[in-house]
């Protein structure tokens, strides 16, 4: 058996400062053939040094986010100055606005303040005419007497549930539901020359109780039995005339003798309807007319007509 023994291999140190170059025949390269092996070497593909990956930093991200930031902003100033400057100069070229005459200041002051009244007096009458004007109204209409007689209560009924409460004597509020309400029932004079004496002592009133009287009426505070505090307080009117025998001067109406009432002034009535009615309902008109007059044709249909003919322009047929 005979035993081939290799040479030994050599590593040779580079000095410092002097570059080595790698051959396919180097010992000390690895996997590199020595020079007594039989075997052919075959060169590999040639390696290709790779670049590492660029750093990426926040801090560059950042400030280019920040320039376009500052850069949005300064576009954004540049484009209100430019508007800013085709403002003036359409100003400028436009001239300061006209100042209004006194025929144009008189026009616009007198028709805001027709239109003030005009639009104030309609909506007041909307919440006039039901609470005062209707009752007033109705009053006139039941044709009460003038001068006083003399009433005594004969019974009360204090009642509870809506069928029962279709009237009352006195409640607080006319357009509410009444579930409980107070009926008082009197007896009054029926004589158009009798007056009530105020000046009568309690005995001598007790003795015009023998007087013959009319038959049972209802007591009311007003024509509608309801009516707003402080001018109708029930809570008072119920504890003066609720109690059974009570004397007392009232009114009855001449057409329907079933109703009496504690007071009645003609009078009252009347300036009630001329102050929350007419008043306001010539404000209403006039104020509506003058506009009509001041901004609307209000011509006839046949005089507008002439006008349009009188100005009309010339045709061109006509021309030839």
């Amino acid at each position: 058996m005979l035993w081939i023994v290799a040479p030994p291999r050599h590593h040779h140190r580079v000095p410092a400062g002097e570059k080595r170059t790698l051959s396919p025949e180097d010992p000390s390269v690895p996997g590199a053939p020595s020079p007594s092996s039989p075997r052919s070497f075959t060169p590999g593909p040639p390696h290709r040094p790779t670049s590492p990956p660029e750093p990426v930093y926040a801090g560059a991200t950042m400030r280019s986010d920040s320039s376009e930031l500052l850069l949005e902003q300064q576009a954004e100033e540049l484009r209100k100055k430019k508007l800013l400057e085709l403002a003036a100069a359409k100003k400028a070229k436009n001239g300061p606005p006209p100042k209004r005459s006194l025929r144009e200041n008189a026009s616009f002051y007198t028709t805001s303040s027709l239109a003030f009244l005009s639009v104030t007096a309609g909506a007041s009458l909307l919440f006039l005419v039901p609470l005062y004007v209707d009752p007033a109204i109705s009053t006139l209409v039941g044709d009460f007497v003038e001068r006083p007689t003399m009433c005594v209560t004969t019974r009360r009924e204090d009642m509870t549930g809506l069928f029962n409460c279709s009237w009352s004597s006195c409640r607080e509020g006319c357009t509410s539901d009444v579930f409980k309400c107070t009926h008082i029932y009197v007896t009054f004079i029926d004589d158009l020359n009798f007056t009530f004496p105020f000046n009568a002592t309690p005995a001598e009133l007790f003795n015009l109780t023998d007087i013959e009287r009319s038959e049972e009426a209802i007591l009311l505070v007003n024509i509608k039995g309801c009516g707003y505090p402080p001018t109708v307080k029930c809570k008072n009117f119920t504890d003066l005339y609720g109690f059974e025998g009570a004397v007392f001067p009232c009114y009855y109406s001449k057409q329907n003798k079933t109703v009496v009432m504690t007071a009645y002034n003609r009078e009252d009535q009347v300036n009630t309807i001329i102050h929350f009615f007419v008043v306001p309902f010539i404000v209403t008109v006039v104020s509506s007319v003058f506009l009509c007059i001041m901004h609307c044709d209000c011509r006839c249909k046949k005089e507008r007509r002439r006008h349009r003919h009188r100005h009309r322009r010339p045709r061109i047929e006509n021309l030839r």
